[in-house]
This record gives structure tokens, sequence and C-alpha cells, in this order.
């Protein structure tokens, strides 16, 4: 027991961090994998080098053979994406047998899909950003106790039962809307096929996890999108609909908080953000093309959705702000060698609130009417231009971009773990993995050549 370690990788930023390159290079020391929340709104990008996968549902930690893969009570699907996106990954040759879906993850059901595109249209110039992917609205009908779960969707009976109760209220909404209404005996038939697909892979993952705890086996947990998405800490309304944050993986997962060893976060060397929402260190012009590396293979695009990414420097009152919330033991810092092109880099470390002067180094509010009246203050360090792409160590970096990340790694007051120096895998530079310090082994700030 004291040799195995429950990790949480989370997103310390707003998404697209590289959570899944990271989670792949922590996951080869786990046991298990478990992805606690969001749906097919993720893209998690891992490239092994002789392959490039694409997870949206499914856990990146499947890039494992034979890692056994769970999908948690907090996670929403889409039953017919998933069963495609299962194929795909079979087709890549990769082995599905160790994947498990937890029978208390809501569906993701065809009029939460309408409902969704339907609202965001309707806000206008107020528009979320949202992937219409039915995520806001499914968790809606979570909150709303009328939501529909993997283990109704195998029960014929359950499901049609279900369906009486919910979709007379679901067409009504898209009538509002002025949407095509669902048919009950169409979606009945569609999704049970769907579910008996699935119905291998559906089970009580809490019981997984709970013998896991018993024979001290280590479990990693994946978190999907970032920090300033989440529904309650972050850029409010600018978020999604659940909690990427450390503490979503013990509600997403069925775990008690006590059994959370280290948190993981993942940022970028600079700060990305796409769809709406607040971005105060966000570049334009030239300094966001260079960070944006449009003519690479890796350019600044989502993988679910292929929206063009917003681009800034590093924000460090918001990675303070993440720390905090996560309780973040450790930090992988992601694309260095994007910045291996810049003569001087600028760090934000502190704010000025607008018509004010005040100057402040701590945020405890990201809501984004807060967050739109804060203008970044910088630190402007030298850069070291050269090249960083594919360094096979710390030590082996430019003196300044050691220094860079030495003065991240200060500031935060957290260890950094991992270095990313390109897109591939083996693109990382590891200086510790949490997953192999054993239960309660939380090392101090290292010194490093």
């Amino acid at each position: 027991m004291e040799n195995t370690t429950w990790t949480v990788v989370v997103g310390a930023q707003a998404g697209d961090e590289g959570k899944a390159k990271v989670t792949h290079k922590a996951a080869a020391d786990a046991e298990i994998v478990v992805r606690y929340q969001g749906g097919p709104n993720a893209g998690h990008t891992v490239n092994t080098g002789s392959k490039t996968l694409k997870f949206h549902q499914t856990p990146s930690g499947l890039a494992h053979p034979g890692k056994l893969c769970i999908m948690g009570p907090g996670m929403v699907l889409d039953p017919p994406l998933l069963l495609s996106e299962i194929a795909k990954l079979v087709a890549e040759g990769i082995d599905v047998s160790s994947l498990r879906i937890s029978r208390k993850a809501h569906a993701i059901m065809p009029w939460h899909i309408t409902l969704d595109g339907a609202d965001e249209a309707d806000r206008g110039a107020g528009k979320i950003g949202t992937t219409k992917k039915g995520i806001g609205p499914t968790y809606a009908d979570k909150m709303s106790r009328s939501g529909i779960r993997m283990g109704d969707l195998v029960d014929r009976e359950a499901l049609a039962a279900k369906l009486r109760s919910v979709l007379p209220r679901a067409n009504r909404l898209l009538s509002l809307y002025g949407q095509p209404l669902q048919d009950h005996e169409q979606v009945l038939e569609s999704y049970h096929a769907a579910a008996l697909q699935l119905a291998p892979y559906i089970t009580d993952t809490d019981a997984i996890l709970s013998a896991a705890r018993r024979d001290g086996k280590s479990v990693l947990f994946e978190g999907a999108q970032g920090t300033f998405l989440d529904v309650d800490h972050g850029t409010y309304p600018f978020v999604t609909s659940s909690t990427p944050t450390a503490g979503g993986a013990c509600s997403g997962s069925g775990i008690g908080p006590t059994m959370v060893d280290a948190v993981l976060g993942v940022s970028k060397s600079f700060f990305t953000r796409v769809g709406e929402g607040p971005f105060p260190t966000e570049q334009e012009g030239d300094v966001a093309q260079m960070l944006a590396q449009l003519d690479k293979p890796w350019a600044e695009k989502g993988t679910t959705t292929g929206r063009l990414r917003r681009c800034g420097w590093l924000d460090l009152v918001l990675l303070r702000y993440s720390t905090r919330v996560n309780g973040t033991n450790f930090l992988a810092v992601t694309k260095l060698d994007t910045l291996d092109q810049f003569e001087e880099v600028n760090v934000c470390t502190a704010y000025r609130v607008k018509g004010s002067g005040q100057v402040i180094t701590e945020i405890d509010d990201m809501s984004a009417g807060v967050l739109a009246q804060m203008e970044p203050i910088y630190t402007t360090l030298p850069g070291w231009n050269s090249s960083t792409f594919g360094c096979p160590s710390f030590g082996e970096l430019p003196d300044q971009a050691r220094a860079y990340l030495n003065f991240i790694e200060s500031n935060l007051g957290v260890q950094l773990a991992y270095i990313g120096v390109g897109p591939a895998c083996e693109h990382t530079i590891e200086l510790i993995n949490p997953m192999k310090l054993g239960r309660r082994s939380l090392p101090g700030l290292a010194s490093r050549t």
C-alpha cells in the first residue's frame, strides 16, 4: 500500500495543455487509469512516435496495452460517438478489452445535442463557445434528476420508461426552439441497440476502485478541459458544465478525498484558450502567430473542433489560483520548444485593476466580469533563441530556458515533474514521476544540474 500512488492529472489552464501526453508518461507506472468528467467535448492526443492517437471520450490510458481504463460516473457519454471512437481505436491496433464504463455515467441523448446548438445560437453575441456536443444540456438534466444513465440504456424496459418520462419535456423544449421533435420508438431502438454493443464494458466501476484500494493498486485520474473552465471555479459563464479541477476526481470517480496522494497540474509554457471568455495575456499580430505555430502539424488547433486557439503569454496569477484550487504538488510544463524563437519572453506576474491602479498578485474570483477588469503586469525574461526540440535532459537545456522553468517553479512553490520539448511522448523530459513515489512520499523541491 505504501508503495502505490493515486495521482490526479489536471489541466492547470483553460484546457489543451497537453494532458494526454503527460498522462501517457505517468500512466506507464499506473495499473488503472480513470477519466472522471466531461465527454466528447474533450480532445486528448497521444503521439507515440509510430502513430498519433486521438481520444475524446475514452481515457488516453488505452494507449498502454492492457491498462485497465475506467470511464467514471462523472462523465457524460454519447453512445453512437463512443462506438465510433472505439472502432477507430481498434482499427489503429488498440486493445479496448480493458475498457470499463460506469453504469452511472449519464448518456447524451439526441435532443441534448440539438438543444446545445440551438441554445448557443440563441445567445447571439453572448455565446459561450460550446462544442455543441450536448454536454451542457446533459449535465443540466443530470442535476434536475431527469437524466438517462448508461445502465438505463442496456435495460430496454427501463429505457422505455425513462423516455416516457423525459421525452415529452424534451420535445416541448425542442418545439420552443423550432427544432424537429424526437420520436420515442426511434430513440428507444437506436440507443438500446448502441447500448447492447457497449454492454460488455458497462459495469459498477466504483467497486473496481474499491478493490484497487484494498489490493494496493496504483491509479491515475485523467481530467479533461482545465481549471479555468471549471463550472464553479473558472471564468464563469465561459466554462464547461463539469468539474475539471482535482476535487472532481473524487465525485467523478467515486472515491474519497483522502485517497488522493498527489495532484499533477499541466500547463503550457505560454497560455491558450479556445472559444469565448476573458484572457488577460492574449496577444495579437506577430506574437500570437508565433505562439500558434500554424505552419506546424502541432499547430494550436482544437483536437475535437479544429478551432484555432487564442494565444498569449504565461499568466502566473492564474496559475497561482490554479495551484491553490487544485492543491497541486507537481507541475508539467509542455511546449517549451514553442518559445525557442523569442529573444525575450514575457510572464504575467501581477495584475493592475482597471480604473483603480491597484496591483494584485493573487486572485480569488475568476468570474468573467472580475477577470475582465484586470490588466497584466509583465516580467520580461531573456529568451534562449535556440532549439530545445527533443532535448533529452534538464541539464542540456539552454541556460535561459532552465532559468525560465525555475522562475515558474519558484513562483508557484510546486515541483516540476515533466517538461515537454516536442509533440511526441518521447519529447518529454521526466524529472519525477509521482506514480513512482509511493503513498504520501512527496519530496520538497529538488536541486537539478
